[in-house]
């Protein structure tokens, strides 16, 4: 036989309580007296047979029972929450939430989502950006683009593009301090990024048959990658460059690759979702328009520069 749910208003009045540790800060929060939440308390002790708090001096603590009861309560409240916010949500079905890292959304999907928009105007696109996995059960997010192999449990991954990674400077830089081979560096000050990417120094050097060590050489490190790379186009040192992040900046002459020498990554960039919101029209087209940009191959970047490397030797 199902066991009896218990008094609703005193589950309530139990997780407002424990929360504020305070039968007087619960009873402002849900607006009754500080002699009901008490009531409701001691009413709720008597249907279960347990004692959840502990009352003296004037202080509350919770009961053994009470702290193993009470993470569920309070999923059970946050569940509850989140339905009844889905239920009376007005219709947002032109709205796209998209959430991505800051980095990207600066330096490759912004320059890029007025295409989206002049092409799709009835879609409203929302850009979120954070290092954290996105919690999709919450409904805000609606997709994210996620960097790695593909592989969330539960989730739809569509393969959008890999990255190559180079050193970069700034044309300018050049023109104070010569680049002309590899070994050079060494007279540079190399620039770092600490979100993910703090060793792709180490992997090129080894790739060029430098020291790796070299990438100890003093330097300047930044937490983001898009604020790396605008220290390399302020004429700051030598960046470590990745496609997505470097290519538009490349493109317009505000940095330039110094070598040949390229190191593919063993990973990429997915357009992640919820298997069963995967296939809405607002997303479905989101997903296309993506793929059909990634798909337009640019220009290789060692050789769109080459010129431009051959006039600073």
């Amino acid at each position: 036989m199902a066991a009896r749910l218990p008094s609703l208003n005193g589950l309530r009045a139990f997780e407002a309580a424990a929360r504020h540790m305070s039968f007087t800060l619960a009873a402002a929060e849900l607006n009754v007296t500080q002699t009901a939440i008490s009531h409701q308390i001691r009413r709720l002790e008597e249907e279960l047979g347990i004692r959840l708090f502990v009352r003296q001096n004037r202080a509350l603590s919770l009961t053994p029972e009470a702290k193993e009861y009470l993470p569920g309560i309070r999923a059970a409240f946050n569940d509850l929450r989140l339905a009844t916010d889905r239920l009376l949500r007005k219709d947002d079905g032109n709205v796209l939430t998209v959430s991505t890292l800051a980095s990207l959304a600066a330096k490759w999907l912004l320059p890029r989502i007025s295409d989206f928009q002049e092409k799709h105007p009835g879609i409203d696109v929302r850009i979120t950006t954070s290092t954290a996995l996105v919690d999709f059960k919450s409904g805000g997010v609606d997709a994210a683009i996620r960097y790695g192999r593909g592989q969330w449990p539960g989730l739809r991954a569509d393969w959008l593009m890999a990255d190559r990674m180079f050193p970069v400077c700034s044309p300018e830089l050049l023109k104070r301090k010569p680049l002309r081979k590899p070994e050079d560096l060494a007279n540079h000050v190399l620039l770092h990024s600490s979100s993910g990417n703090d060793d792709d120094w180490r992997l090129w050097l080894t790739a060029a048959g430098l020291p790796a060590n070299l990438s100890r050489q003093p330097g300047v490190t930044f937490d983001l990658m898009f604020m790396t790379v605008q220290a390399a186009i302020d004429g700051l040192g030598v960046a470590m460059g990745r496609t997505s992040y470097v290519q538009d900046d490349i493109k317009k002459g505000r940095l330039i690759v110094p070598f040949e020498i390229e190191l593919p990554v063993d990973a990429g960039f997915y357009l992640v979702s919820p298997e069963a919101r995967a296939d809405t029209p607002k997303l479905s087209t989101f997903r296309k328009w993506l793929s059909d940009i990634v798909k337009a191959k640019p220009e290789p970047l060692a050789e769109a520069t080459m010129p431009m490397r051959r006039q600073q030797l």
